[in-house]
């Protein structure tokens, strides 16, 4: 019988990655904070996975501060934090990318990360426990034509291990995950505009394939388990392989399956 009473937030919970996660840690009998942007969207999933929605910006310092107070009174003290909240970029050159586009990315991936990890991993720290898990991907840990995302990504990267360092003797625990190519929603409507090209995507990487947002939800709830006990400051990529796969076309691709 599970008797898990643990209490998780999950920001960006309305869709993607975040969505996914919301439905592992419900699976898993956490009480569930669906935390997004999108009130009526976050709804849904709440409804869906017997969690409770709240609206916020992530990127409000008393917006999230206000969402803490407001989980806490509702579900109790947070033991768990996701923050999957974001935004994705369509690759431009930086000439053409605008400052606009830069802040706003920047905004929610790099300052809305770092605002509710500070909201949130500070009331663990004083109560002496706790783990976080941010969402940053793996064009936080590459060069590519994303010069908001990646660098916000790397960012995230970076905040993860500061922050595990400073909260450690605490009992707080702060990781991260870097998908890769993640069949989300965003991502799909991406292809559909003819702005990724899904063979490319498939094609490098080592299991020719993409990521599925469950398989990254599965390893953000180990992540938060008390199986990851002695991990913190990890970035953990959930690429299908994307890391290892490029350099091996200067010898002329990946090998084909064994027969």
């Amino acid at each position: 019988m599970n008797t898990n009473t643990s209490v998780a937030v999950v920001t960006g919970g309305a869709s993607g990655i975040g969505a996914a996660c919301c439905r592992e840690l419900a699976r898993r009998s956490y009480r569930l904070a669906v935390a997004d942007i999108d009130e009526a969207a976050a709804a849904g999933v709440a409804s869906a996975t017997g969690g409770v929605a709240f609206a916020v910006d992530v990127a409000d310092e008393a917006g999230v501060e206000h969402l803490a107070e407001r989980v806490e009174r509702a579900l109790g003290p947070v033991d768990v934090l996701v923050t999957s909240a974001g935004v994705i970029q369509v690759p431009l050159p930086p000439e053409t990318l605008s400052m606009a586009t830069w802040d706003q990315v920047v905004r929610v991936d790099q300052r809305g990360t770092y605002v509710a990890c500070v909201a949130f991993g500070r009331r663990m720290a004083e109560r002496g426990g706790g783990a976080i898990v941010n969402i940053a991907s793996i064009a936080g840990m590459r060069s590519m034509p994303l010069h908001a995302y990646a660098p916000a990504k790397a960012a995230v990267i970076s905040i993860t291990e500061c922050l595990a360092a400073e909260w450690g003797r605490s009992g707080v625990r702060v990781n991260a995950v870097s998908p890769g190519y993640t069949r989300t929603p965003a991502l799909q409507a991406a292809i559909d505009r003819g702005q990724r090209d899904v063979t490319a995507l498939e094609e490098n990487t080592a299991l020719g394939r993409m990521v599925e947002p469950e398989e990254v939800a599965r390893v953000v709830a180990f992540l938060a388990s008390a199986d990851a006990a002695a991990i913190t400051g990890a970035n953990l990529p959930v690429d299908a392989g994307w890391l290892v796969a490029p350099s091996w076309y200067t010898y002329k691709g990946l090998p084909g399956k064994r027969s």
